[in-house]
């Protein structure tokens, strides 16, 4: 495990799950099943809580509706009933301590009422208490390409710019529509990169004249990963949103406040060494349970 200057993990998981309904209507979104390498069963958001401690983050945060709490707290603060306990094999009950051991470092974080991603985020400021801090996203979980998981690799960034840090992915034009997209100026090997842009879910012909890298293939953009390390000055754009009620479709969204920390303190774009995979829409969590972690 390694030593690092962020503590603090942030993972969102109060939305409904609108695209996965009527699913989401009994099992929230985050606590779906995928398989490991290792073939076992485990809910995505234990999935992303491993990733983020396994890059040496000592304590996370998830923020959740006030009434999905005890679903969460049934994961990771509960343990089976003693009969139930008694029918799990030597290994689920070791497996079940570890489970407790991990919900020690979590904190749930109560987001009254769903007024977007960057309220959502917002609500994890007392917690994160001027720090900085790495914020994963609820419906994504990761596979590293390299000898460090995705999460220690944004991380390793952030400790060498000492500036906030988006992690990015390749992603082909036709679907560039359903992501965050950034643009910017390679600093080291094509892999990182000062942002000069954020934009949130571009159209193809948007992105062709303002967002495409040189170098990168025709129709070939730089997206979110889902991955972030954010200095503490991104509260301060996000309360300035929310107290004059600025929204975007309704809600109050990430990446405008994203552009203006961009703006004052800089952004460092990284190309992870890694996959992710999106398990918030039905069709690419089918792909998921496929794929993931091979």
């Amino acid at each position: 495990m390694q030593t690092n200057n962020v503590r603090k993990a942030v993972i969102p998981a109060a939305g409904f799950g609108t695209r996965l309904f009527p699913a989401t209507k009994v099992v929230k979104k985050e606590l779906f099943p995928i398989i490991d390498r290792d073939g076992r069963a485990k809910p995505v958001i234990m999935a992303i809580v491993e990733e983020a401690v396994s890059a040496g983050i000592e304590e996370v945060g998830i923020v959740v509706q006030k009434s999905d709490r005890k679903h969460f707290e049934e994961l990771f603060k509960s343990p089976p009933k003693p009969e139930l306990f008694d029918k799990l094999s030597p290994e689920n009950q070791a497996y079940s301590q570890y489970l407790q051991d991990l919900g020690q470092r979590i904190t749930f974080v109560i987001q009254e009422e769903q007024e977007g991603y960057g309220h959502a985020v917002f609500c994890a400021k007392e917690w994160v208490n001027d720090q900085p801090f790495l914020l994963l996203l609820g419906d994504h979980v990761y596979a590293s390409d390299h000898e460090t998981s995705c999460a220690s690799q944004v991380l390793n960034v952030y400790n060498q710019v000492q500036q906030s840090v988006v992690s990015l992915t390749v992603m082909p034009g036709n679907i560039i529509h359903k992501a965050g997209c950034v643009t910017g100026i390679w600093e080291e090997s094509e892999s990182r990169l000062r942002v000069t842009e954020l934009y949130e879910k571009p159209t193809l012909e948007y992105a062709r004249a303002h967002l495409h890298m040189e170098g990168m293939a025709a129709d070939q953009f730089l997206a979110v990963f889902g991955m972030y390390v954010l200095k503490p000055k991104i509260f301060d754009y996000l309360e300035e949103q929310i107290n004059h009620n600025i929204r975007e479709k309704g809600e109050f969204q990430l990446t405008s406040c994203l552009d203006k920390l961009r703006q004052e303190e800089g952004i460092t774009g990284y190309l992870v060494k890694g996959k992710y995979f999106d398990t918030g829409m039905p069709q690419f969590y089918r792909q998921t349970i496929i794929d993931f972690p091979n």
